[in-house]
């Protein structure tokens, strides 16, 4: 693409986009504004990369649109942006190269049940399974090695890759994604303590149901519920490597990272942002829009919107900040004590 061509591509989804430079050189590929070379595309978001405006080898480089580009040569552009991480994101969607998973159709070695139900335009990859009473929507990616035991329904676009494995009854909305290695639907933790001090299995008795546009990442465990629906919500993203137990909501476009681990009966608000290897204790409710830093404990619910949490337990951000401050500053602080008693010490002496 000519720098003409992604100017006008990015005026699609901004108001306004300015060019500075010479519009009309060749870009073959993105990269990071540290690695670019002549003939790529790069971007700067954060104010600490500015100073790489002025060295980079950068064909292309895309700016906010309060940022000074500078002087441009014949060799150089600078595109104008409100949002350059946004833009750049569209701009890696043009040059992405289209990532083959399955040939098209159902392969010779998947197994399917009976009474399944296929879209138009639906792939099935080598070994994969599919069981009885499945209904997948229209342009559907199955993997090879995938398993989808009874009753699963894959809303339409949704693509599952190798060897993710959906349980009896789990529902899949539109244009979900499912990276490898991850299980929907498996049994909550569920077990009744006995008086000998033996446990007996909870049935559980529900389902998981994923809203549209959900991405999981790899290696991911989403349990199926006691009774009723583990539900992730529209537009949620979560991350590898991420546990959520049985009976949980979570909110439509909440993030969550890798290694986080959510209790059974969790209620996660919308908007929310989790942070990595956070834990949360069971039957709470987080609200809208709450930030949790990474490794926070959460033991007890986040009742007021907007909040960041940090620590363990978690607590507000700048409440926990002070306090880190404090430990911190205990060693020279208990000095200072011993100081202080040895002199009242001498003082009392002398009296």
């Amino acid at each position: 693409m000519k720098v003409r061509e992604i100017q006008a591509f990015l005026e699609k989804f901004f108001p306004e986009v300015r060019c500075s430079g010479n519009a009309e050189l060749d870009i073959v590929r993105p990269a990071r504004i540290e690695e670019a070379s002549v003939g790529c595309v790069t971007f700067i978001a954060n104010a600490k990369y500015l100073r790489h405006l002025s060295l980079t080898h950068a064909s292309l480089v895309i700016v906010a649109a309060d940022v000074d580009p500078g002087p441009c040569s014949e060799h150089r552009a600078v595109l104008q942006v409100r949002d350059p991480y946004t833009a750049f994101v569209f701009i890696l969607e043009q040059f992405q190269a289209p990532r083959r998973i399955a040939d098209p159709g159902v392969a010779r070695t998947a197994v399917v049940g009976r009474n399944v139900t296929l879209g138009t335009n639906v792939t099935i990859g080598e070994y994969a399974v599919v069981g009885d009473g499945c209904r997948l929507g229209d342009d559907v990616m199955i993997a090879p090695h995938v398993v989808l035991m009874d009753d699963v329904q894959v809303g339409s676009g949704s693509t599952l890759y190798p060897q993710v494995v959906c349980y009896n009854g789990v529902r899949l909305g539109a244009r979900v994604t499912i990276h490898s290695g991850t299980v929907i639907g498996p049994d909550g933790f569920g077990f009744a303590p006995q008086a000998d001090g033996s446990y007996i299995k909870i049935p559980q008795t529900g389902i998981v149901e994923i809203g549209d546009d959900v991405e999981i990442g790899a290696n991911t465990t989403i349990d199926r519920a006691t009774m009723g629906s583990t539900v992730v919500e529209q537009g949620a993203k979560i991350d590898n490597l991420v546990q959520v137990a049985h009976n949980c909501r979570i909110g439509s476009n909440t993030v969550i990272a890798s290694q986080a681990g959510i209790s059974g009966s969790v209620s996660i608000g919308k908007g929310c942002m989790i942070g990595g290897q956070a834990g949360f204790a069971g039957h709470l409710s987080v609200a809208d829009r709450t930030h949790i830093a990474a490794k926070a404990g959460i033991s007890k619910s986040v009742t007021t919107p907007g909040q960041a949490m940090r620590g363990y337990p978690a607590q507000p951000m700048r409440t926990e900040l002070r306090q880190e401050a404090l430990i911190r500053n205990l060693g020279s602080m208990k000095a200072r004590i011993d100081e202080l008693e040895k002199e009242l010490k001498s003082v009392t002496r002398n009296k």
